[in-house]
């Protein structure tokens, strides 16, 4: 990460547009931020947006604006997300998520060629550093004709990426440490729960670090937060390996295994092969959909498709 780090500092120096790959929750925002932060724009504008979060047929409108009477409702002129950066850095997330429409528009204006509000007769044009990040891959999505390889390629003039967590074993702690202080700065973390946390494997990376601390630091009755105090599904799941098998968890070996433990177990292990289907889940089990929300409640999971996070 200290390369990284150091690389990133020297890119943000460049013009060049900026490509940002890792899995969703490694930190691919903050190190977007970092390269505007030390970027020759940092006093100008940031704006960020994530592609896949606006509306297909609102992505046109937000990026490049509209002008009155556009469309139904556009009472007022409004300037796009293009606009708002100009001389700073727009930073796209989840940039593979648009369409091949959006992407030839977006080629050209990062190609510099002035564009048109929507609905306008007068063309705009900007100087914007563009930062995108995706967790998908984009080659693949190229080949498969989902993604433009020249869009591909403009956007990718410089590629950084970051690794997911458990890749970055010597982060966990001091990351853990650090949103616990954020949390709450009377609380620390015994020995025993620092190792769970370093032994997870971490599927969701860094947010879903950030989410068990948060956690249990509302929940812990004392000022240590013992392994106890953990989501159980921690100490059920062998580095990348996915959930320990029912029969492990029974041998010897294995540690201080019951009842309860194991029948939670079992219920989140199935709701994982059903991809969070209650219904499925029960038929499974051999219980009642109305037991198995009683069970969800009871170990304060309030979604199904939430409960392996939790």
């Amino acid at each position: 990460m200290r390369q990284l780090l150091t690389y990133a500092e020297r890119v943000a120096q460049t013009h060049a547009t900026v490509l940002i790959g890792g899995e969703s929750g490694s930190g691919k925002e903050l190190i977007a931020r970092a390269l505007h932060h030390y970027s020759l724009r940092c006093t100008k504008a940031w704006v960020d947006v994530s592609c896949a979060a606006l509306p297909e047929h609102l992505v046109e409108s937000e990026l490049f604006g509209y002008e009155r009477g556009a469309f139904s409702g556009a009472d007022s002129p409004k300037p796009g997300l293009f606009e708002l950066a100009h001389q700073g850095t727009l930073f796209l997330d989840e940039i593979g998520e648009l369409d091949t429409r959006m992407q030839v528009k977006l080629l050209r204006v990062l190609d510099g060629v002035p564009y048109y509000r929507l609905g306008g007769t007068r063309k705009v044009s900007v100087d914007v550093r563009i930062i995108a990040a995706t967790n998908q891959d984009l080659e693949e999505m190229v080949k498969c004709g989902r993604f433009r390889n020249d869009l591909f390629h403009r956007i990718g003039q410089i590629s950084i990426t970051v690794p997911p967590l458990r890749e970055r074993r010597d982060d966990i702690i001091p990351l853990a440490e650090y949103f616990l202080h954020q949390q709450n700065p009377a609380l620390h973390l015994s020995e025993p729960a620092m190792g769970m946390l370093a032994d997870y494997a971490w599927p969701g990376n860094i947010r879903e670090l950030r989410n068990v601390i948060m956690k249990a630091a509302v929940l812990v009755s004392g000022n240590e937060i013992e392994a106890s105090d953990l989501p159980l599904s921690l100490g059920l799941r062998s580095k990348g390996n996915g959930p320990v098998p029912i029969d492990q968890m029974l041998s010897p070996s294995f540690d201080r295994p019951n009842l309860d433990r194991i029948e939670k177990h079992t219920i989140l292990e199935t709701l994982a092969k059903t991809n969070g289907h209650q219904q499925r889940a029960a038929e499974l089990l051999g219980i009642s959909r109305r037991t198995l929300s009683r069970k969800l409640k009871l170990y304060g999971v309030e979604s199904a498709r939430e409960t392996y996070a939790s």
